[in-house]
């Protein structure tokens, strides 16, 4: 029994960590659509785009901003490197967020 309990251990562990790498993309997805609404939302009121995105994600995460105006459309566009079983370990595979809110004008 202690040699069929050895041998399925790293399965177990295996699972686990494959497990915890699909919470980690679902979390990035997560994060990246809610870092590029609230820039799009800031950038529409005249605020930093930048700043209120990088506000809403963590210092672990390798991410980039990017956010331009079209047609009274404020676009804000977040990326995330997709982690390896930690934040901040990105094998370079793009995770990205983007998100649109119309300009508003000043009174």
């Amino acid at each position: 029994m202690a040699i069929e309990f050895v041998g399925t251990v790293p399965l177990i562990l295996l699972l686990v960590a494959a497990v915890w790498e699909c919470v980690l993309i679902g979390y990035a997805f997560s994060l990246a659509g809610n870092a590029a609404d609230e820039g799009a939302r800031a950038g529409a009121v005249g605020r930093s785009c930048q700043e209120a995105a990088g506000a809403h994600v963590g210092s672990a995460w390798d991410m980039a901003v990017t956010c331009s105006e079209s047609g009274g459309i404020v676009t804000a566009r977040v990326r995330l490197n997709l982690p390896v079983l930690y934040p901040g370990l990105g094998i370079g595979v793009p995770i990205e967020g983007e998100a649109g809110s119309p300009k508003e004008e000043e009174d």
